[in-house]
């Protein structure tokens, strides 16, 4: 019976112990009281969430007018990965209640910021998002990883050809479901196959000009999809 017990008592701390890696892994706290604030969508309401990284996440921080004037709520978190993502999927986009959704993932994925994996797990996960939207009567918008040929914070690796195989995935993927898809890539993209200094002055995060290509496109990404 001791050893029942203590059986017992040792699987109730290792599934504790899971659940509170799997909270701080995906960073659920980050927007809880953002979340619990936001009143239900009008029925006229077009809201939509952009879902993403750093990317996102600073593009409310250097423009923020874009998400104050328009119906945008802005989920993104700095340094996370398509798995994170995926996990705090249902409370930072389904249980808002959005027209649509926005993709803009898999950067960090190639950094290995959550350590390594296949590019075909991590175009997994974003179709994986993809599905629980639709499922949920949420438009999917895909957008593009956009272009990079290096990492600050991880010299060591080159993430050029990643990128553009896994824009090559995601691209065939939109087209065959009918899912828009934004093509930053091609837009922002320099002879380097990065982005210029212009856009991004670290080779990856978006300078203002760089928020100024991405805005329209993504608006008429977001009209589309709407229709």
């Amino acid at each position: 019976m001791k050893n029942i017990l203590l059986l017992v008592c040792i699987l109730s701390g290792i599934n504790s112990y899971a659940q509170q890696t799997a909270v701080e892994f995906a960073n659920f706290e980050k927007y809880a009281a953002e979340n619990k604030a936001l009143l239900a969508p009008e029925a006229t309401e077009n809201r939509v969430v952009f879902m993403g990284n750093s990317i996102t996440e600073g593009w409310k921080n250097m423009h923020p007018d874009f998400f104050e004037n328009n119906p945008y709520i802005d989920r993104g978190i700095s340094g996370q990965t398509t798995s994170q993502m995926l996990l705090r999927f249902r409370r930072d986009v389904i249980d808002l209640k959005p027209k649509a959704v926005t993709f803009l993932a898999g950067i960090n994925d190639i950094a290995e910021n959550t350590g390594p994996i296949e590019l075909e797990d991590v175009y997994g996960n974003i179709i994986s998002m993809v599905e629980l939207a639709q499922a949920n009567n949420i438009i999917p918008i895909i957008c593009s990883t956009l272009p990079a040929n290096h990492f600050p914070w991880r010299e060591h690796i080159n993430p050029t050809e990643k990128v553009i195989e896994l824009n090559k995935m995601l691209k065939a993927y939109a087209n065959q479901n009918s899912i828009i898809y934004v093509d930053y890539y091609t837009a922002m993209v320099d002879d380097k196959k990065g982005l210029s200094e212009e856009l991004a002055s670290d080779g990856v995060h978006p300078t203002s000009k760089g928020y100024d290509i991405m805005e329209p496109m993504v608006q008429e990404g977001i009209k589309k999809a709407l229709k």
